[in-house]
Parts: structure tokens; C-alpha cells; sequence
């Protein structure tokens, strides 16, 4: 057996052949089974968008009428998954709430037929339908306040705003909230899709992969990265203090949240839409005391690591826009998370169509031959350094 060279965090290695989608960090495209995300986000929806990613192609007229019913008729939770929840620590992270409750639904979905079509459909619609109403019914329970139940009349995008805060969203509002979940639903084999896949990989439920995947988006060199983005533009301040605050960052070799990617070295096709979808909602319902520092950031950025190929990602763009749609800060990870779940969903149902489980293997650089020593006859000196990370 010949072993590869290792490449830390498989970075340029292939895991997979795959259909869903397709992007080009030269050019700065990005598709979904063939068609460009910017024809998507300005003529589909988000749920013809998760039905192209999920089945294959675009739907007809009909089959996209009985899936959008489909996902309206299950948004509703189980109350023991809401008598869960109220147990949930005020304080808890959104993600991780999440996690919790999407693998809870593996408890009252336990059948595995994964060979039965019908299984798998109902287990799409169950996560693309119940995600959001999590999200959102967690974002009310930590205030000390009942969920909002789901409207029916009210599409995907516009259910969920409104399960926020029972209070119906502006149309504007929850086309672009619905333009949002289409750029973020699918983006080739990044870290969280490569869990689930994984995990799938096992043929266990479809409700343990995706907690899987929520769990692997949740860090900050991944979904997390949006809520880091205002955090940073925050601890800058103002404008004046941008250019200081790049030339620290490049000095010191730190990372500036919002920019750079393992694939695009030109701007991310997502972060020009969202852009602009940022600069529509400005303009009909106010600024945003942050979009201006953002605005120079990107100048002096670009200006300091454009040759590098580092540029505004996804990430950048997307807290300024979930901010004047009222989102608070750390449920935009969770956000990331119910769009995701389309592209989470088609790598499931692509894996077990021919799957075989992932067992990578290592380069040891342990050492060898090493004796037992009893414990009688071991140094009686205490190592701190092994203790470390343990519960004092």
C-alpha cells in the first residue's frame, strides 16, 4: 500500500465525485447542479433551489406546489422536543440547541428504510420543514417566552421571520431573507458537508447526519465566521480606525474575519449579491451604523491582500444583512444551518445511492517498543502538562 503525501486538513485532496455543485475560485462562480447561483437568486426560491440540489433537476409546476405543501404540513414540532427545549439553559448557544433537537428527531423517526423512497422523502420534508421552527422556537423559549406556531399561509422565508417575533414580515423583507437561504443552501465539500457525508457513510438516520453537520458549522472557521465578522467591525469602531486595523492584522498575521477562502481568490459571487441585498434593505428601511466601516474594510483589504487572493467571502456581507432583518447575532450561524440543509440533503441522498464508508487512514509519528512501567516504579512527580484540560 502505498501511503500519499499528507496534506493537513486534506486540503486539494478529493473525497468524492459528486453532481450537486460546482465552483470556480478563479472565475468566481458558483453552481447548483449546473445553473449559477446568481440565476437562482434572482429567479427561483429557496425551495426550488433545495429541490434542484436534493432531486436533481428542477421541478415541474406541480411537483414544486405538493413539495412546498408537503414542507407547510410538518413545521410543526413534537411537544416533547418543545418540553426539551424549556430545559435548555438561557445562555446555551443557538447551535447547539439546534444539534440537540435535530438528532431528537431521530428518536420519533427511528425507522431506517433507506432503501425506500418514500422514507427518504419524508425525512427531506421533516428537516427542510422542522429546522427553522427550532430556530426560532429556541429563540423565544430562552426570553421565557411560548414558540410561535408556524402559519400556514405564509411561505418559507416569511414563516420564519414571523415565528421570530409574531409579527408578519415585510415582503421585501423575506424575498431577500429567501434570496439569503438560497446563496448559503449548497457549497461543495466544505468541513460541515464532509461530516455529513461521513456520517451518512455509516448508514445511520438522515436526522443524525445533519446534527452532525450542525455541530461541524457551528465553529468559527466555518458557519460561526458570521457572527465574528460583527464582533470585528464592532471593535473597529468607526471608519478612521480601519486602515490601523488592517495594518495590525497583516503585521501580526491575524486572520480578518469576513475575508478569504480556501477556494475563491477573487470576491465570492455570494458576498456581491448579498451586497447588494444589503444596500436595498438600507435604502428602504435605514442604514446600518456598520455597512460604512465594512465599505473601507473591503477597500484597504483589497488593496493590502488582493494580490493574495484574499477577498470578501460569504460570510462578510451576510450579518449586515441578517442584522436589519432583525436577527439576533448568534442565531446567524443556526440561519446558515436552515439553508444548508438542502445541500446537507442532496450529499446524503448521494452518498448512500453508492456508498461505501470513509476510513481514511494516518502517518503515525508516535514512537515504538516502549515497556510497561508499574505504577509503584513511575516518577512520583505530578505533570502538570497532563493535567491540562481537566476539570479542576
Amino acid at each position: 500500500m502505498t501511503v500519499c503525501d499528507y496534506k493537513p486538513g486534506l486540503e486539494g485532496i478529493p473525497a468524492t465525485q459528486s453532481a450537486i455543485s460546482h465552483v470556480d475560485g478563479k472565475q468566481g462562480v458558483l453552481e447548483y447542479r449546473g445553473i449559477r447561483v446568481e440565476e437562482l437568486a434572482h429567479q427561483s426560491t429557496f425551495l426550488e433551489s433545495a429541490y434542484l440540489l436534493i432531486w436533481g433537476g428542477l421541478p415541474t409546476k406541480q411537483a414544486l406546489e405538493d413539495f412546498e405543501h408537503e414542507i407547510r404540513n410538518h413545521r410543526r414540532l413534537k411537544y416533547r422536543i418543545r418540553d426539551m427545549m424549556k430545559c435548555f439553559p438561557e445562555g446555551g448557544h443557538p447551535m447547539d440547541a439546534l444539534q440537540a433537537c435535530a438528532a431528537a428527531l431521530g428518536l420519533f423517526y427511528s425507522k431506517r428504510a433507506l432503501n425506500d423512497p418514500l422514507y427518504i422523502q419524508k425525512a427531506v420534508v421533516r428537516l427542510l420543514a422542522k429546522i427553522p421552527t427550532m430556530v426560532a422556537a429556541f429563540q423565544l423559549m430562552r426570553q421565557g417566552n411560548d414558540p410561535v406556531r408556524p402559519r400556514d399561509d405564509l411561505d418559507y422565508a416569511a414563516n420564519f421571520l414571523y415565528m421570530l417575533n409574531e409579527q408578519e414580515p415585510d415582503p421585501l423583507a423575506a424575498r431577500i431573507f429567501d434570496i439569503c437561504l438560497t446563496l448559503h443552501a449548497e457549497h461543495t465539500i466544505n468541513a460541515s458537508t464532509f461530516s455529513a457525508m461521513v456520517t451518512a457513510s455509516t448508514l445511520t438516520d438522515p436526522y443524525a447526519v445533519i446534527a452532525s453537520a450542525v455541530g461541524t458549522l457551528a465553529g468559527p472557521l466555518h458557519g460561526g465566521a458570521n457572527e465574528e465578522v460583527i464582533a470585528m467591525l464592532e471593535a473597529i469602531g468607526s471608519v478612521d480606525n480601519v486602515r490601523p486595523f488592517v495594518d495590525d492584522c497583516v503585521k501580526h498575521k491575524k486572520k480578518i474575519m469576513g475575508f478569504g477562502h480556501r477556494v475563491y481568490k477573487v470576491k465570492d459571487p455570494r458576498a456581491k449579491i448579498l451586497q447588494k441585498l444589503a444596500e436595498q434593505l438600507f435604502e428602504k428601511f435605514g442604514g446600518d451604523e456598520y455597512y460604512d466601516i465594512a465599505l473601507e474594510l473591503e477597500q484597504v483589504v483589497t488593496e493590502r491582500l488582493g494580490d493574495k487572493g484574499v477577498y470578501p467571502n460569504v460570510d462578510f456581507y451576510s450579518g449586515l444583512v441578517y442584522r436589519r432583518l432583525g436577527i439576533p447575532t448568534d442565531l446567524f450561524t443556526p440561519v446558515f444551518a436552515i439553508a444548508r440543509v438542502a445541500g446537507w440533503l442532496a450529499h446524503w441522498k448521494e452518498q448512500i445511492k453508492a456508498n461505501r464508508i470513509f476510513r481514511p487512514t494516518q502517518i503515525y509519528t508516535g514512537s515504538h517498543g516502549q515497556k510497561y512501567v508499574p505504577l509503584a516504579e513511575r516518577p512520583q512527580i505530578w505533570d502538570r502538562s497532563l493535567a491540562n484540560g481537566h476539570d479542576q
